[in-house]
């Protein structure tokens, strides 16, 4: 009769069992080590009481209402029911002690759970706290490096030869060749709406998508990514204007960065214009708003924008669900770089607010600051927490 071999590699030695269900077990547990669980089971932990005190409770009222029959029929026996008459005053004397403990029990417990829940609370409000202001922090710092690289583009770009003869020469032909190729750089770079060339004037002479933006000849020296060029006393300099609707590009949400065009390509050559480049915002703010790494649940009641320093928003999740204004008391003592978290009540609601300020990137800063809260009601019952600041 022949017997079945097992090979060490198909058996599951008890050792290595054993481990797996250690292992597992300590999964689990760190799975469940979080203050929501912890709330959770405190709160299953003051039911559990309650109900038992209640329990309790309604045991000794049937036991004094036995006892009490009992010192009556012992009362009407006469001699004959003395003995159980003793014995039915002890159980009432013992009946009411029970119930003096049970109710030592309930009032501990409520004062001891009391006190928990208030530490689960505030423990809730630190972890989530610190890691939403954690977010917060990431997606203002991935803001600041992509406009760091506007801010270098645009300083580049108004030094190409063509950009330069538009102006110096202006003859059709240099203007034309100018917007080709501006045209030529926007396909390589797709985060533009336009770029814009302007005379000393602030004259639109040409753009790199003409046939989609008909703006030749527009007026643009009262816009401020103009003006700004203008003030600035080298090419190591740029202009900027905030988000805004745009009427160079359809009314399109813009960024707009600039610089002055300047004599043979020169950092000091004499001024001859300005190019300014129309980012598109949205694409990069809202993007960033729109995929925040939470959890659906939390998604779900959450709200984030970018502020900047007069408390305008720049971009906000949900799309359009704030006003154009949001209270930026939150952002006040927070230095550059800095973050933190509070409580903040925003339309009737408690939130739990993450938050941070630009941190910036090389030599560029927007200055603007970013907000990340979840509401109170998905972390449990509502309890003061002190705003918290760090570096």
């Amino acid at each position: 009769m022949a017997t079945a071999a097992t090979s060490p590699a198909s058996a599951e030695s008890p050792t290595h069992t054993a481990a797996a269900a250690t292992a597992n077990g300590r999964d689990r547990a760190s799975d469940m080590a979080t203050p929501e669980h912890i709330a959770q089971l405190t709160h299953q932990l003051s039911t559990l009481l309650t109900d038992t005190v209640e329990h309790i409770a309604g045991l000794n009222r049937e036991a004094r209402i036995l006892a009490l029959n009992a010192e009556i029929e012992s009362a009407r026996a006469g001699d004959a029911g003395v003995a159980f008459g003793v014995v039915a005053k002890a159980m009432s004397q013992l009946s009411e002690k029970t119930g003096d403990s049970a109710k030592e029990l309930a009032r501990g417990s409520r004062g001891l759970i009391r006190e928990m829940q208030q530490v689960t609370e505030v423990l809730q409000t630190k972890m989530r706290g610190e890691r939403l202001s954690d977010m917060a922090l990431t997606n203002i710092d991935l803001v600041d490096r992509n406009l760091y690289e506007r801010s270098c583009d645009v300083r580049w770009w108004a030094t190409d030869g063509s950009v330069v003869s538009a102006l110096a020469s202006p003859t059709e032909e240099n203007r034309r060749f100018a917007s080709q190729r501006l045209g030529v750089i926007l396909n390589a770079y797709t985060v533009y709406f336009d770029l814009v060339l302007c005379d000393i004037e602030g004259k639109v002479v040409a753009n790199g998508r003409p046939t989609k933006h008909a703006v030749t000849g527009m007026r643009q020296d009262q816009a401020p990514w103009f003006q700004s060029a203008m003030r600035t006393s080298s090419g190591d300099e740029f202009g900027f204007q905030s988000v805004h609707r745009s009427p160079l590009v359809n009314h399109e949400r813009v960024l707009v960065y600039s610089a002055v065009v300047r004599a043979g390509g020169e950092s000091h050559g004499q001024p001859l214009g300005v190019l300014g480049i129309l980012f598109n915002w949205d694409a990069l703010g809202q993007t960033i708003l729109d995929h925040i790494p939470l959890v659906p649940r939390e998604k779900q009641r959450a709200i984030a924008c970018f502020v900047d320093a007069e408390g305008n928003v720049l971009a906000d999740y949900p799309a359009g669900s704030l006003r154009e204004k949001f209270d930026n008391s939150l952002f006040h003592g927070l230095r550059q770089g800095q973050k933190g978290y509070g409580v903040h009540h925003f339309s009737g609601k408690e939130f739990v607010a993450g938050f941070a300020m630009s941190p910036g990137f090389e030599t560029y800063a927007t200055g603007w600051s970013s907000l990340v809260m979840v509401a109170r009601d998905l972390l449990g019952p509502s309890a003061a927490a002190e705003t918290a600041i760090g570096g």
